[in-house]
């Protein structure tokens, strides 16, 4: 268990007491390594959707770290959300408006979070954990993971993340290519179209990762936490399009689609979607 001196409370942060559903290490002077570990190729619960919200101002707050790499355990970074969080959103007004909460927290936290991230993505990453993929300073993928949006294959509009950083990243043709059709990106096409930032064989993604996260461990923290404030400027100024996503994407998990979207994802079928215009 790693506990960080959180200066603004002036006790120490537990993070796996707070942030149960993920693990934690220091492997460096200055590091603190996240690491998905759940079932279902690290799946996000309804638990864990909300602390990987609530995480990076707790993360922000301790002066014991620098730099966090992100990761997943086993065969891969995270398979998105779980039935379980979809069922609860389909479910309820009120639980939408939760879940819409803390993805939007998600989002503006990681962004606010002034110590550098670094995520290691291999296999599968979707939802969620693939916000926190993207939206990490620094983003190390293996030649054959599997990156998908998969909204609109669920039935809904690609919100989460995307409007606020797919364009920016990889330009708004290829952007709307991969939201619309949610074909999914190796690692390998995701570097060569820019969405992320390196690209190395599956067996040295965490070594990689862990390189560049002491290589930015060891830089000025002043110097480099201004440098990430500054050019995430270009992220706030896209605040309105994230918005308006998010807003659209949680108004179709009360809608027909997104139960046929489930269900096929339940039975592992093509779904059979209206063809019927909003």
């Amino acid at each position: 268990m790693y506990r960080g001196w959180n200066k603004a409370g002036g006790t120490m942060t537990d993070y796996e007491g707070l942030f149960p559903s993920f693990k934690f290490d220091r492997p460096g002077e200055g590091l603190l390594r996240m690491t998905f570990d759940a079932p279902g190729l690290n799946s996000v619960s309804v638990d864990a959707h909300r602390e990987i919200a609530e995480v990076w101002p707790a993360v922000d707050k301790d002066p014991e770290v620098r730099v966090v790499l992100l990761r997943g355990a086993g065969k891969g970074f995270s398979s998105g959300g779980s039935f379980e969080l979809l069922e609860s959103m389909i479910g309820g007004y009120e639980n939408r408006m939760r879940v819409l909460k803390e993805a939007r927290d998600l989002v503006t936290n990681i962004i606010a979070c002034s110590k550098p991230i670094v995520s290691a993505i291999h296999g599968p990453a979707v939802g969620a954990g693939l916000v926190a993929a993207m939206l990490a300073d620094v983003s190390v993928a293996g030649r054959t993971a599997r990156i998908i949006d998969g909204h609109t294959r669920l039935g809904v509009a690609a919100g989460d993340h995307a409007a606020i950083c797919w364009p920016l990243l990889c330009g708004m043709a290829k952007a709307k290519y991969y939201l619309l059709t949610c074909e999914t990106l190796t690692g390998e096409e995701a570097e060569r179209i820019g969405l992320v930032s390196l690209c190395v064989d599956d067996d040295q993604v965490q070594d990689k990762a862990m390189e560049v996260a002491v290589k930015l461990a060891a830089l000025p923290a002043a110097a480099v936490q201004w440098t990430k404030h500054t050019l995430n400027h270009w992220y706030r100024s896209a605040g309105p399009a994230f918005d308006a996503s998010l807003a659209y994407e949680f108004l179709g998990f009360g809608g027909p689609d997104v139960l046929e979207g489930v269900a096929s994802h339940r039975e592992k079928r093509a779904p059979v979607f209206n063809k019927g215009n909003p």
